[in-house]
This record gives C-alpha cells, structure tokens and sequence, in this order.
C-alpha cells in the first residue's frame, strides 16, 4: 500500500513528508514552512502563499458572495464557508469523536471538545493566569473578569445596570428593584398568588401580561413572522430563538470548556457535564438523568 501511495504521490516535501501528485502542488506546499506569502493585496498589503487565497480574499473589498444558501439566501465569499452553513439545515454532523462517540458540525468544534478528554487548556489569561479549552472562552473570562478602563462600550453599558439605585427589597429573598410596582409583582412568586385566569382552560398567571400572550395558544394566532424562512410564532422570544437557527448565532457560552449554545436552557443543561449534577429523577426507582427527554424515555422496572 505504501509504495502504491508513493506511485501515486511522488513528490515528497522534504520536511514533513507530505506527498503530492504535481510538482507544482509541492511547491505550494512548501511556502507553509518557509513562510514565503508571494501574493499581495493591493488594497490592504495582506500576504498570502497561493494565489487562489489571495483570489478569495479579495472578495472581502469588492463585497462579491458568490456562494449562495439554497435554504435561507443568505451569501458568502467561499464555498467552504458555505458548506460549513448549510450543515445548520441539513443537521449533518460528519466529524465525530473517537472516544464519547458525539458528533459535530464542525471539524473545529471537535477538536475543542476533544480537549474536555485530553484535559488540555492551551489558551491562558495574562492578567490571572486561569487557562481555557476554547479561545472563546478566553475572551469571555476576560471582558467578565477583567474589565477596566479597556472594557467595550457595551460592557461599560451592562456595568451601569447593576449601580442603578433599587430601594425597593423583598424582605424574603432580598432582591431588590426600582420601583414598588415590580416588587409587588415578584412578591407573587412567593406568595403563589395567580390573579389572572384564562378563561378557556384556566391557568393561571401573576401577570396580565403573561396571561395575554397565553391566550394566543387557544387562537391559534402567530403574528410574528420569521423573515428568513417565513415560519410564524405566538410571541417574540420564540421568533428570536428561532432566527439562531439562519444566524448560528450561540450567545450562551460555557466558561468551563468554551462550547456556545443558542438557547439558555441548552447551555444549562450541558452545564451538568460538568458538575456531574443530574436533576431529573424518576420517581419510581430513583435514577436520574441530565436531560428531560431521558427521563421520558426512561423504561422504569417498577413502573405499573
């Protein structure tokens, strides 16, 4: 098999092996170790060592995204970009891990989890010290951590929320609020008190406002419209969880190993990974599990 490969290959970089069908390909090759980028853009002097990456890199000026989603439209510079997109629709998951068996969309993706075996953390804070699995995770650390007089304008922003006075404290969890008309709504959580009634089937809510977006579900209403793919929803937050789904936007990151969900609930329930925490237990013969779903496909012994 080896000299089957070296027939076809022939070409043998001299400093890792590597084998290639063409001289030229080799050549190409080469320029990885030498660090010779003879490409330039003129319009921003980057550097690059073939000229299909320079080709690409262009676009980035002239604004061309000539790779298109079949799905959602939505256009990018390279195919490869492209391909790693439509893996949100398709769901396929081609790269998987050797040792749990979990699969990911990204080949990426993989190896910063591969890191949660492997233990490693390659990416260390300057300022503490503390080391990361994911780069991600890093700079999460260090705009939550570390913010001072660098801090991003929308940190500094957040930062003001917590020095707004709130003089009005529940005298039974301490929370406080700015004004008296949201403390007396919390103080329903305690107190358990669901003035608002459905009047279809009854549930019951603290807040007229809860009620009102239920009632939607017995209307069959959806007055907001995903502008992607059309699909409609009962309220807004369900339209903007759903709209993750065309972005890839995952704003829920985990500190411990870097992963990004795009739900809370997601990234809440990946945290027990870690913390070894399983909160859903069955309440027949006592095993729990990390997961709802599990739980409901539990097959109990006991179960009558």
């Amino acid at each position: 098999m080896c000299a089957s490969l070296c027939r076809e290959r022939p070409h043998v970089c001299d400093v890792c092996g590597k084998g290639f069908t063409l001289k030229q390909l080799l050549r190409n090759h080469q320029r990885l170790h030498s660090d010779v980028r003879p490409y330039h853009c003129d319009q921003c002097n980057k550097t690059f060592y073939r000229a299909h990456g320079l080709k690409m890199h262009q676009m980035v000026h002239t604004g061309e995204r000539a790779y298109n989603c079949k799905f959602c439209d939505k256009r990018f510079t390279i195919a490869g970009n492209l391909q790693r997109h439509l893996r949100i629709h398709t769901g396929e998951k081609p790269f998987s891990c050797e040792t749990c068996g979990k699969s990911f969309n990204q080949a990426d993706t993989l190896k910063g989890h591969q890191r949660i075996h492997s233990g490693e953390r390659p990416f260390g804070c300057d300022t503490c010290g503390k080391c990361f699995i994911q780069k991600s995770a890093l700079k999460m650390h260090q705009k939550t951590s570390h913010a001072g007089s660098g801090a991003l304008p929308c940190l500094r922003a957040h930062q003001q929320h917590h020095t707004v006075e709130r003089p009005n404290s529940c005298g039974l969890c301490g929370k406080s609020f700015k004004s008296a008309s949201y403390l007396k709504i919390h103080k329903k959580t305690h107190s358990g008190e669901r003035p608002f009634s459905c009047a279809i089937c009854g549930r019951m809510f603290t807040q007229h406002s809860s009620l009102k977006s239920h009632q939607v579900v017995h209307t069959g209403e959806k007055p907001f419209s995903c502008a992607t793919c059309g699909k409609c929803f009962s309220n807004s937050g369900n339209l903007n969880r759903h709209q993750r789904i065309h972005t890839g936007e995952k704003p829920f990151s985990c500190e411990q190993c870097g992963r990004s969900f795009n739900q809370g609930n997601s990234l809440k329930a990946h945290l027990q990974i870690h913390t070894g925490q399983k909160q859903y237990m069955c309440d027949k013969c006592g095993k729990s599990f990390a997961y709802l779903r599990n739980l409901k496909d539990h097959k109990c012994l006991y179960s009558t």
